[in-house]
């Protein structure tokens, strides 16, 4: 009888603790960052052990090797303060960065000083989960921004804190297969905002078991300047607060998806046509997507007619 073997393993990086870890998540190397422990330093020979973490994460990312599988943890009441462009750059390839703690405690990355502060998503095949992202500074021009293939954002908050950003989420050119999952996007109620997730010319990108709010000018979701293929919106809630009324805009007016099923649109106007909700005539409208225009109102099925059983 041969023993029962499974993917756990046990590992010792040189300067660093004794691992008991799973090989499906954690094939590379392990770092940690923590600003609130005395013993942080974006110094050599920090960032293997929780007891003498990385101060940043920015440091903690130049440790990585490129497609090797290295995972970041961020621990729990991390915080950093990004005043500039590419603050944060994720620029090595396949690497996952997570966040320790909930609620407050989450690692929050607060945006202030510039409009063009930001946190990068620049290496394909990146994977981040469990951060908090406040917009600190009125106008903010995408706090996070993703310009490189097969990224994951997962379980992540962005919320205004001073004033509006202009986009929380900038999905940049050739950001193919981008999928947005289980984020919350929490904007101002007052004007200012163009949208929440902004995608410019990049094909398969998925927005799923999101919840999305805002006082949207352009649109929660805004395909812009260059056309997108297939995008799939599903599993959501969409709210503006904007007179535009609108949740989903496909600018260019030439790009495709999916829209539902499972989504719930939400506008501010009670005259609100409910076709304005989602403008983009080369969507695919699918089951149960629902639209209000009213406190007190029940919720409308738009744009779907139920085909015959045969």
């Amino acid at each position: 009888m041969t023993g029962r073997r499974d993917s756990l393993f046990s590992r010792k990086q040189p300067g660093g603790v004794y691992t008991i870890v799973d090989i499906d998540d954690h094939a590379g190397d392990v770092w940690f960052v923590d600003s609130g422990h005395a013993a942080a330093s974006d110094t050599a020979g920090f960032g293997q052990s929780p007891d003498s973490p990385c101060a940043t994460l920015d440091y903690a990312v130049g440790l990585c090797a490129a497609s090797n599988g290295d995972v970041i943890y961020v621990m729990p009441g991390h915080a950093e303060t990004i005043i500039a462009d590419s603050g944060v750059d994720i620029d090595v390839a396949g690497i996952t960065v997570i966040g320790l703690g909930k609620g407050a405690a989450r690692p929050t990355f607060t945006f202030t000083t510039a409009v063009t502060a930001d946190f990068k998503l620049a290496a394909a095949s990146t994977y981040i989960e469990n951060l908090l992202f406040l917009s600190g500074i009125d106008a903010t021009t995408g706090i996070v921004e993703v310009s490189c293939a097969d990224t994951v954002i997962k379980n992540c908050e962005f919320r205004d804190s001073t004033g509006q950003a202009t986009d929380c989420l900038m999905i940049l050119d050739g950001s193919d297969r981008t999928k947005v999952l289980g984020c919350t996007f929490t904007m101002a109620a007052a004007a200012g905002a163009n949208s929440a997730i902004a995608i410019v010319s990049s094909d398969d990108v998925e927005i799923a078991d999101c919840k999305i709010y805002g006082n949207f000018a352009v649109g929660g979701v805004d395909l812009r300047t260059t056309a997108s293929a297939r995008l799939h919106v599903h599993d959501s809630q969409i709210w503006t607060a904007n007179a535009a009324d609108v949740c989903i805009v496909d600018t260019v007016t030439a790009s495709t998806g999916t829209i539902g099923p499972n989504l719930d649109l939400i506008v501010a106007d009670d005259a609100a046509n409910v076709t304005e909700a989602v403008t983009g005539a080369t969507f695919y409208m699918l089951r149960e997507v629902f639209m209000t225009n009213a406190v007190n109102q029940g919720s409308l099925l738009i744009n779907w007619t139920p085909v015959a059983d045969a």
